[in-house]
């Protein structure tokens, strides 16, 4: 059975770094550093240049709780490398992506000391009483 390789690169349809598996040869015999691939959050499949891609890095978390952060909120907004501070969990973290979705909301990807990567909403609207079924 054939070795699949991943790689990370950037989605156009995800709008971040993500993985993507190795689908097969580009065509063009002089681009032999190109490569389709399918991204393995969109499931969308595209042509990526493995020569160009640029890896992402773990942003450092050693000195968060020193730098001025933000009391998480799901009704806040946030931007990326904002730090913020999770009162549940006691636990700072920095943003590192955002994600907006078809209806108008949007979340973010903190990346947290102790707890690692977690998806959390941003930006919730509280709907008014008599829309409430």
């Amino acid at each position: 059975m054939a070795r699949t390789k991943n790689v990370e690169a950037f989605c156009s349809i995800c709008g971040a770094v993500k993985k993507f598996e190795i689908t097969g040869e580009y065509s063009d015999k002089e681009n032999e550093t190109k490569k389709w691939a399918k991204c393995k959050t969109c499931k969308q499949t595209q042509v990526i240049d493995l020569q160009e891609i640029v890896h992402s890095t773990k942003p450092v978390l050693d000195d968060l709780e020193t730098r001025e952060s933000k009391n998480y909120s799901p009704s806040e907004t946030y931007l990326v490398g904002d730090v913020i501070y999770h009162k549940v969990w006691d636990d700072y973290g920095i943003v590192v992506n955002k994600l907006f979705m078809s209806d108008g909301q949007s979340s973010i990807s903190v990346e947290f000391k102790k707890s690692g990567n977690k998806k959390l909403i941003e930006s919730l609207k509280k709907q008014p009483e008599s829309e409430v079924i």
